[in-house]
């Protein structure tokens, strides 16, 4: 163990964001007399191992730093140098072709190296979702306690200097918990552009299918439009077509003057009786008088 290890022990230990964890009480040492774990006075949290990578020594605070960041980081590091090299062997490759059976062997192993990559980032994913759950809890629970404290300062249950601090304290949590998520959310950001840089470069060209799709649909669009062209129908059918369906028209009768207004109605057939046939006979007796 050197000096500077023996140093860290009795200090404070502040997280990232300025607030107090705990004291660190002893450590944990290898074979060697490295450093393995340290031990932290937490409180009620009691005594917690924390890795000796996790804490660096400011002065006389030593300063926690998440293990989520630590792999997240060392996750886009090895990616990055991963891609990096990639794309240095492909431009190799196409500068010299005599190259190819060579450097396959070596776009193999990086290639393996990316699918293992793969699998360490679903686990930090995994772990940056359950950290934010947490953050989320956290904040809620500062918010309710902040907003508990105005209310009994307003029903004058506690007083302006017991207001002022539980407000100080949950303002100092709240922005603690706002920095780190917004930490996290620019990780996720930042692994998600590693991933679509990857398929990039590993996903095999589509220029040519793109380029046969293109003159597909340049061949295909004229046949397209002349088969939904349906053909004209001639004039003159439509002409004989009209004129069958048409109608004869009839004339309308024009309504009789008054002059020919005449209407005959047939008289009601009478009754032969005897009145009747007298009446006739005088009738037919003044016709012949009159005639003479």
């Amino acid at each position: 163990m050197t000096n500077n290890d023996i140093e860290i022990i009795g200090k404070n230990v502040k997280d990232m964001y300025g607030t107090f964890m705990g004291k660190v009480v002893g450590t944990i040492t290898d074979i060697d007399g490295s450093i393995q774990s340290v031990g932290i006075d937490c409180g009620s949290q009691g005594l917690q191992q924390i890795q000796y990578e996790q804490l660096v020594v400011q002065g006389e605070v030593v300063i926690f730093i998440p293990k989520w960041r630590l792999d997240s980081q060392r996750l886009i590091r090895e990616k990055q140098l991963t891609l990096r090299r990639l794309k240095a062997l492909i431009d190799i490759v196409s500068e010299n072709d005599d190259m190819k059976a060579d450097a396959e062997i070596i776009h193999e192993k990086y290639k393996s190296k990316l699918v293992s990559l793969d699998e360490t980032e679903r686990e930090i994913k995994a772990i940056l979702e359950t950290r934010l759950n947490e953050l989320n809890e956290q904040m809620k629970s500062a918010k309710m306690l902040s907003f508990d404290a105005k209310i009994q300062y307003k029903s004058n249950e506690i007083s302006d200097t017991t207001f002022e601090t539980v407000k100080s304290c949950t303002t100092e949590v709240i922005e603690h918990v706002t920095h780190e998520t917004a930490e996290i959310a620019n990780v996720q950001n930042r692994i998600a552009d590693l991933k679509l840089e990857v398929h990039e470069i590993t996903s095999p060209p589509t220029s040519d299918i793109q380029e046969s799709a293109v003159s597909y649909l340049e061949t295909s669009e004229p046949q397209q439009a002349v088969q939904t062209i349906l053909p004209e129908v001639p004039v003159e059918s439509t002409v004989i077509s009209s004129e069958l369906i048409e109608a004869p028209s009839i004339p309308i009768p024009e309504p009789p003057t008054e002059s020919e207004t005449t209407f005959a109605f047939p008289e009601p057939p009478q009754q032969v009786t005897a009145e009747t046939s007298k009446d006739n006979n005088d009738n037919d007796w003044l016709a012949r008088m009159e005639a003479q």
